[in-house]
């Protein structure tokens, strides 16, 4: 009986409307590692990068136990839980959210969907070339419009052989066999305005200041209370900056993304703040308790994936209001063309502009 991909659902989360829990990537990456999953003992399948739980679904349907699987985003693997519910496949597979050792050690198969970042995919590669099985296979695909040449190279650094497949309803497969020259993920170091920024691939701006969040911090004033919130904190790097600004301040710097996490963890460890940033991986807030806090800084993404969206930015918005008390402030910068006061004032309430350069917009919004 072939799988029902049909079944699949995404869960509701941070993403556009229209896009699909599973597609023609997927079904590829299932068909040209059907041979090598077939042959697979149990512990000898890892899935990376799964968005709703399409090929750990579809593998564990054909027969596969004790998949290992790391997605990125903490609405995947929640997608991915609540769709093997519903088909019956619960203890399949067991989630890993680090992107470790433990994921792939003696791993003979490995199905991946391949990530935009470059540096994501080596950090990937390196990983399954140090731990993975001699034997291993490395299935990677993803749709034609954001693969490029490059990422054969990439994988070229850590594997003697890649084979590339034909074309199918716009996706393709890159085949990785022969292991070399493998490494544990590292961060990228940098260091800008006085900070030292850590960043795993991945990681949204890399290394690097970005200018929408260069331009809050030159505006954002001492939080009143105890505590500030530094939401979809990215590398950290405004968790760290009011970490250092503020001796007494505690920080709490969430992200959906383990790379995210990952990455904050590290420039808090590198700017000697870890013991006042706490970094949790959450979905938006959905950990906090309602009128918890009184301080939120905000640089809202505006894409998901490889799509662009302007539908995260409003949940955002919405779920600090939530979490903030009355009187509360969130401070929010924001592409000034999204033209996002409107739903501030709305979600959050009476908004004033705070600052505004050639392409980005500082506003603070007050809770009502």
């Amino acid at each position: 009986m072939s799988f029902p991909f049909d079944a699949l659902r995404r869960r509701p989360d941070l993403e556009g409307p229209d896009l699909l829990p599973f597609d023609a990537a997927d079904r590829l990456i299932l068909d040209e590692s059907a041979e090598s999953r077939a042959a697979a003992q149990d512990g000898d399948l890892v899935v990376i990068g799964d968005g709703y739980g399409a090929l750990t679904l579809a593998a564990a349907h054909a027969g596969a136990r004790g998949i290992r699987v790391h997605q990125d985003a903490l609405t995947g693997e929640r997608a991915l839980a609540a769709n093997a519910e519903t088909l019956g496949l619960d203890g399949t597979f067991a989630t890993h959210p680090l992107l470790d050792a433990d994921l792939v050690t003696g791993a003979r198969t490995v199905l991946l969907r391949l990530p935009r970042s470059l540096r994501a995919l080596d950090d990937i590669a390196g990983l399954i070339a140090a731990h993975a099985d001699p034997s291993v296979v490395v299935v990677a695909g993803g749709r034609l419009k954001h693969m490029t040449v490059a990422m054969n190279d990439v994988l070229r650094r850590r594997f003697d052989r890649v084979d590339v497949t034909h074309a199918r309803q716009k996706s393709r497969v890159l085949l990785a066999r022969d292991p070399h020259d493998g490494i544990d993920p590292e961060p990228d170091a940098a260091r800008a305005d006085g900070l030292e920024i850590r960043a795993f691939g991945g990681a949204f701006a890399g290394a690097a200041i970005d200018i929408g969040t260069r331009l809050l911090l030159a505006h954002l004033p001492a939080p009143t209370g105890p505590e500030a919130i530094d939401l979809a904190c990215g590398t950290g790097i405004v968790a760290a900056t009011l970490a250092r600004r503020h001796p007494s301040l505690r920080v709490v710097a969430c992200d959906q993304s383990a790379a995210a996490v990952a990455s904050a963890r590290a420039t808090a460890a590198a700017n000697d703040v870890a013991d006042r940033v706490e970094v949790v991986r959450d979905d938006m807030l959905r950990s906090r308790a309602d009128g918890s806090a009184t301080f939120i800084a905000l640089n809202p993404p505006f894409h998901v994936g490889a799509a662009v969206t302007e539908d995260v930015a409003p949940r955002l918005f919405a779920d600090a209001a939530r979490v903030l008390r009355s009187g509360g402030e969130l401070w929010t910068v924001w592409n000034s063309p999204l033209r996002y006061r409107p739903a501030l004032e709305r979600l959050v309430g009476p908004t004033r502009q705070v600052a505004r350069n050639a392409k980005f917009t500082v506003t603070v919004s007050t809770r009502r």
